[in-house]
Parts: structure tokens; sequence; C-alpha cells
């Protein structure tokens, strides 16, 4: 059986462990450094001190290059969420570098850092994080007004027919189904034309025909209008219609694939949470 994400065009890469592996630095170093939406040079994350600090990210350095999808994956506490949070300037690495779009955020104050995320990232999450007060495009002209600008009524039913709810617009969430809503909040993504689209689990919460719906929309904004998407996800099926998967493991990058099917990125996944540390 195939397993490839339907719709998306064979990417092959080789490797020393296979066709479809390859080590994660050359994903980013087959690129020159300014087609790199977001770069990751040795970001460390440690919470708390002492005896009672615990490390979520370990020296990971990784490149996400301008115009493709990539997926993050790796077992439960690898940090996957920690090096999304870091990488969108959620969150702040306790060491290391974090560049995106040739702006290094380590340095930025708090209020350059809202900017940035708010005119230059977009985020989507699990949970849908609509107003339920407000309609489709009131929602997804939210981000434009909580920065102090007008959206133009055309601009958001374009955001909205990007995801095909363009005959949704005045439909509140709960007249939506959970698909739907998720739709919105990815029009709310995009409405501010972000350079990089971050996803902590985008379809976790969905059913898993209206999951594939909503991951054949990202797939097509990255091969159609070469937006940059970067998702966790412990689903391999989600994480086949990538580009590329990096793996981690306790904080650490732990490999890569490109171009891989869901039952490739399964096993290698399998193998990652049955290798003793």
């Amino acid at each position: 059986m195939n397993s490839r994400a339907p719709g998306r065009a064979k990417r092959r890469a080789t490797g020393p462990a296979g066709d479809h592996a390859v080590r994660l630095d050359s994903v980013g170093r087959r690129y020159g450094t300014g087609d790199h939406a977001v770069r990751l040079d040795s970001v460390g994350r440690q919470y708390g001190t002492g005896d009672r600090a615990v490390t979520a990210l370990a020296e990971v350095s990784l490149a996400f290059p301008k115009g493709t999808f990539t997926a993050v994956m790796g077992p439960s506490g690898s940090g996957k969420s920690t090096l999304l949070q870091c990488a969108a300037g959620l969150d702040r690495p306790t060491s290391g570098s974090v560049v995106v779009g040739g702006t290094e955020l380590t340095g930025l104050s708090e209020r350059r850092l809202t900017l940035l995320r708010r005119e230059r990232i977009g985020f989507v999450f699990q949970s849908f994080n609509l107003l339920p007060s407000l309609t489709a495009e009131q929602n997804v002209a939210l981000p434009l007004r909580l920065a102090g600008r007008r959206p133009s009524r055309a601009r958001v039913r374009e955001a909205l027919a990007q995801v095909g709810l363009g005959d949704r617009a005045r439909h509140r969430p709960t007249e939506l189904s959970g698909g739907q809503q998720q739709r919105v909040a990815l029009a709310r993504a995009l409405i501010t034309r972000p350079e990089v689209l971050f996803g902590d689990e985008p379809t976790g919460a969905l059913d898993s025909q209206t999951g594939r719906e909503v991951l054949t929309l990202l797939r097509g904004m990255v091969d159609r209008e070469g937006q940059t998407v970067v998702m966790v996800t412990h689903d391999p099926v989600a994480a086949s219609y990538a580009d590329h998967v990096a793996f981690l493991v306790d904080g650490r990058v732990d490999g890569a694939l490109s171009g891989a099917g869901a039952d490739r990125i399964a096993a290698h996944l399998t193998r990652l949470e049955t290798t003793p540390c």
C-alpha cells in the first residue's frame, strides 16, 4: 500500500540509512542561508535550576527552508512543543540563537518580539481558540484589529475563501463543524500573510477525514503559494504530508526523513520509542 500523502510530488533524498533518510543539517544546508525561513543554532532550553533543573532542549540546530513543509516528531516529552515555541518566539531559549527571516530573536525586547509574532508569524493550534461571540469573518479579522489596523472585508473574505469557507463568513463557531472551525483558525493565521506558519498538533482534535482535508490545505499552500509550514505532530499520516520530518528524542535531534510515507515514518518513530536511552 502506498502511504504517501495524496497530491504531493515524490521528493527523494539519499543518506546512510536509506533512500529517504537524510542528515538533518543537510536538509537546511541544501539551501543558501538566505533561503531559511527559520534557523536554530545550538538552542537549549532549561526550566528550573540546580537539582530540579529540567532540560527540554539540548543544543538543537535546525534550519527550515522557505517554501517547505516540515513536520517535527518524537516520543512524548521529547521537546517538540518547546522547539516550536522557541522557533516561533513564544518562549526564549536559555542558550543558542533563533533567527526568523534574518531577524535574531534572542536579543529582541518583549515589545519587538510581540510585533514580530503579530506581523510575521502565524499560529494554528489543536484547540481552535475562536471567540464564540464573533462570526467567522470577525474572528479572522481579529489579529489585524488587535494590531490597530482596519482590515478590508475583501481581504478577510479572501482569507476565508483560501480555506474553502467563503460562504461561511457570517457563521459563528457554534454553527460550524470542528473542521470548519479549524479552517477559520487557519484563515486567521494567514490574514497577516506570515513568513512562516507554525502548527502545534493542528489536526489533533479532528477526525481522520477532516484532518486530511486540513493537511491538504496546508500542503497546497506550500506548493502553490510558497508558504513555509512547520508542524509538530504525533501522527505519521499527518507527517507524511510534509517534505521533511525531523525527529527529537530527550531534547536532542535524532535524525530526519525526506519524502517518506506514513509507514516509514511510523517505523522510524517506533524505533526511537523502543530504543533504550
